[in-house]
């Protein structure tokens, strides 16, 4: 018995998720919505600030009910949040949030576009936004998107209208966009892309709005409603055996670094878009009076009369049958003259032909990784699972260059495979790594090279194009090499060939802490990217650091063979930060660069090739106690961190947590946002407190004043609120400088909060029991100081000690501030 489609429809998009990238290969209920997306002559662009900010549901909508060519401009890549996954921050979550959103798309069907703009963590208000971002940089790259995708309309997530009242990078995004909507069509705005993609009008800008904008449901109900439009998203597509709101909770929920997991919705669902710019449509249809017919093209008309009956027509039997007629209609569309529609609608009609004709042609190389200018085998897949007649002409690279040209015809049903060699060539960017990080941008802003701006990820560096001939005509398919191997377990797993250096070498330990005079050994792990390599390593060493030796030689065999060398490191007698950089010598080159590989599931296999570095920081630090119990929370290097200074840290299992097995620790603590995602917290508090009160020191780290498993985080009352400080020079204020965390062991001072990043802190408590005390003022611009910070309170003959300061940030960068105050905090009472 056959399982119901729907189930089908479902292991689809799971399959799509767990093997991210398996080719597709489509039913034929999904080559009849691909074809209804071809006779659709119109594009959408959904634009705000970072991934997971999309309306996944409205997105869906114009995909798949709409057919419109829709995209998602992300000003950022979300580098500033969270992980919810794994220990990634900073650059490689950036990294991780890129590929969420492109699994995202991948299943409701949307394209994925970025800015330049560094998600430098949270802001305030737009003003605070722009002294980080380079505005006129950040609205050139908006500009260039629209003139490049060329949208109908443009739909906006957050409103221009209200600096202040969320985050300043969404109030930043809604500002960018209504400058570019008038700026597009305006070649002397931002000439370069004007020259190079023409200018654009756009005929709607909309502003995508809710009930949550205007503060409950009740006031939106009561809100002027004449400049919106309202469009049903609740729709069911038997095409596809899910409804609109299904397809946007997978879509969101690849978001998972973020914790975006989100459950199908069905039944009528409606989105409410206020009309910005342009005019109001009069009956809800966000293109009306806009042609999106094939008659829109000059030479259009003739090819709608091609395509358009078999939409009319189509037999989901055998959909093979309008095979002849895709193939009528493709040289029309490869001569269409409008150069925008025609790369679009040929990509689309091309993949039609594909699906419809049962033609699987695949490229795989021996090897994962190779390097610029190798030579490498790979093997070409062709079978023609269809009734038409096809010959596979030829095979050539992405230079053009013939590497195949025997012409055989492909009989129907047989796998025909060949073992080519191909040369990797020199490309620009070099590697395969993420090209916006290939060079040390700001803050605020990435670097990019312009022939990439925009792009979500670094186009696949080789490529094979397979010309095949149907009859009297031939159509070149590009298609990426990539490289595969099967798992026991997951079976055939899918991956990107990756063009990687000869050589790379990390320094595993990204802060080293020196926290007395002595001199520490420092690893440093060479890597092979090829066979037989040799050469030597050295460290770059801050000036009155002291590394020895001063070189060593290195052999390795194998590509990927790793072998690992010690420096001894010596610090300065004064205190001193700098940075320890691995040079390799080979070949007659220098490599400073190493290699990190990101792994999950649930997006594709990642090479990140970043600067080879870790800070050294010679502490003037003093500590008491010794053996720290470490309660995980989202996900935190502070254990790492602790480890650095000397102590002993052993990860307390979240479910076995009583006064007795407390007991021997000196201090507790608890991992950020631990009682938002440890459910066992639900219950610890009074064995927690029972350990305080018995002596011990228990330190609690931010939790989001929403979602919490218990209110109960203290012996006393606590109540957390949203109020945090972003700017990480704020002026601290000491409000309790007798008290012993400020003192003892270390004399904190105002030099202890330099060198800060990316905040002070975040979800302070705003209320709190008489028994704490507030230990330090800080504020923002404009706003009034906050006093919840860090808060201490004796209970029993221990210590309770909740703080909101980003110490998941400060100790894993080696700001030596934070080192001494976190171990005041673990010293007290000591």
């Amino acid at each position: 018995m056959h399982k119901p489609f729907f189930f089908r429809l479902l292991f689809l998009f799971f399959s799509i998720v767990a093997v991210a990238q398996a080719p597709k290969k489509p039913t034929a209920s999904e080559i009849y919505h691909d074809l209804q997306k071809l006779n659709f002559v119109g594009s959408a662009l959904y634009i705000a600030a970072h991934p997971d900010d999309e309306n996944t549901r409205l997105i869906s909508y114009l995909v798949n009910d709409v057919h419109a060519n829709t995209a998602y401009l992300s000003i950022t890549r979300g580098d500033g949040g969270q992980n919810l996954v794994g220990p990634e921050l900073r650059e490689l979550l950036g990294v991780i949030r890129t590929q969420e959103l492109l699994e995202a798309r991948k299943i409701d069907g949307g394209h994925q576009f970025f800015t330049r703009a560094n998600d430098f963590g949270y802001s305030k208000n737009p003003e605070e936004t722009f002294e980080f971002w380079t505005k006129n940089e950040v609205l050139g790259d908006v500009v260039m998107t629209i003139r490049k995708f060329r949208p109908d309309i443009i739909v906006n997530r957050f409103d221009h209208r209200s600096p202040g009242s969320t985050h300043g990078h969404h109030t930043a995004s809604a500002m960018l966009s209504l400058e570019a909507f008038d700026m597009a069509d305006d070649a002397s705005k931002f000439p370069k892309s004007a020259a190079e993609y023409g200018v654009w009008k756009p005929q709607r800008l909309f502003f995508n709005t809710s009930w949550w904008f205007y503060g409950s449901q009740e006031k939106f109900e009561k809100a002027d409603k004449s400049q919106m439009v309202s469009v049903e998203t609740g729709n069911y597509f038997p095409a596809l055996g899910l409804s609109n709101g299904e397809i946007a909770s997978l879509s969101r929920s690849m978001h998972k670094s973020q914790g975006f997991g989100s459950t199908g919705s069905r039944g009528s669902e409606t989105e409410y878009l206020e009309l910005l710019k342009g005019n109001k449509p009069s009956d809800n249809n966000l293109f009306e009076g806009i042609n999106t017919t094939w008659s829109r093209l000059e030479g259009g008309k003739e090819i709608g009369a091609i395509l358009n009956p078999l939409e009319a027509n189509f037999n989901f039997k055998n959909p093979s049958e309008m095979l002849p007629q895709l193939l009528k209609a493709y040289p029309l569309v490869a001569n269409l003259k409008d150069t925008h529609w025609r790369k679009i609608k040929l990509k689309q009609l091309k993949q039609l032909i594909l699906d419809c004709g049962g033609i699987f042609i695949e490229a795989v190389s021996e090897a994962n990784s190779i390097n610029p200018n190798e030579n490498f085998k790979v093997t070409v897949e062709a079978v023609n699972r269809g009734n038409a007649d096809v010959v596979l002409q030829s095979v050539k690279n992405s230079e053009d260059k013939m590497l195949w040209n025997e012409s055989t015809v492909l009989p129907f049903n047989e796998d025909k495979k060949l073992e080519i060699t191909v040369n990797s060539g020199v490309h620009n960017p070099k590697y395969s790594s993420p090209y916006w990080l290939n060079e040390k941008g700001s803050v605020g802003m990435y670097v990019a090279p312009e022939a990439l701006i925009g792009l979500p990820e670094t186009p696949a560096l080789e490529q094979l194009t397979f010309e095949l001939q149907f009859g009297n005509v031939t159509i070149p398919f590009t298609k990426d090499i990539i490289y595969k191997f099967n798992d026991p377990v997951k079976g055939e797993v899918y991956r990107p060939l990756e063009v990687l250096p000869e050589v790379t070498a990390s320094i595993p330990e990204k802060v080293l802490i020196f926290a007395n005079n002595e001199a520490e050994t420092v690893s440093v792990i060479v890597r092979a990217g090829k066979d037989s390599i040799s050469g030597t390593i050295s460290l770059q060493h801050p000036e009155g650091w002291q590394v020895a030796p001063s070189q060593q030689t290195f052999q390795l065999d194998r590509n990927g063979e790793t072998k690992t060398f010690t420096f001894t490191v010596t610090p300065p007698s004064g205190q001193s930060e700098g940075f320890l950089k691995p040079i390799v010598n080979a070949e007659g080159r220098i490599f400073d660069r190493e290699l990190v590989t990101i792994d999950y599931e649930h997006i594709p296999y990642q090479s990140v090739l970043l600067p080879s570095e870790a800070k050294v920081a010679k502490i003037d630090i003093q500590k008491k106690g010794q053996k720290i119990g470490y309660i995980n929370g989202a996900g935190d290097a502070i254990p790492e961190s602790l480890k650095q200074i000397g102590y002993s840290v052993t990860t307390i299992d979240p479910s076995n947590i009583s006064a007795e097995n407390l007991q021997n620790f000196d201090a507790i603590v608890v991992g950020i946002r631990a009682y938002n995602t440890v459910p066992e917290l639900a219950f610890a508090q009074p064995a927690l407190n029972k350990y305080v009160e018995n002596g011990g020191t228990l330190i609690v780290q931010y939790n989001t004043s929403r979602g919490l498993v218990t209110e109960n985080l203290a012996p006393y009352e606590l109540k957390l609120s949203r109020d945090r400080v972003t700017d990480e020079f704020s002026e601290v204020k000491i409000l309790a400088p007798e008290n012993p965390i400020l003192n003892t062991p270390n004399k904190i001072t105002q030099k202890d909060f330099e060198g800060w990043v990316q905040e002070r802190g975040l979800y302070f408590p705003d209320e709190w029991a008489k028994e704490f005390t507030p230990i330090l003022g800080m504020r923002d611009k404009g706003e009034k100081m906050t006093k919840g910070s860090l808060l201490v309170a004796k209970y029993g003959k221990g210590y309770y000690i909740y703080t909101g300061l980003s110490f998941f940030r400060e100790l894993p960068a080696g700001v030596p501030g934070a080192y001494r105050l976190f171990a005041n905090m673990l010293s007290i009472g000591k």
